[in-house]
């Protein structure tokens, strides 16, 4: 019996993760810019673009590094989407 339940629970908690990050989703302000908020990098230019959600604000960074910058001080880089 054990064995049968697993998988109804799995897959349960998988429709349950995915309409809660459809509904946080929504309320995401997106992100027009196509350069990097920390460096001024143009998005792609250094991979995949990294995208974090800071505040009901969708924010896409270069690399890495830009999120640890962007972290220590987020004030200053958010003064860029107004």
């Amino acid at each position: 019996m054990k064995t049968k339940l697993r998988p109804l629970l799995l897959a349960a908690l998988s429709t349950f993760a995915l309409a809660a990050t459809l509904i946080q989703a929504a309320d995401v302000k997106p992100y027009k810019l196509e350069t990097c908020l920390v460096s001024g990098n143009e998005l792609g230019s250094m991979g995949k673009p990294i995208t974090k959600v800071y505040n009901d604000q969708e924010i896409k960074f270069c690399c890495k590094p830009c999120i640890k910058k962007f972290e220590a001080n987020p004030e200053k880089y958010l003064k860029k989407l107004k």
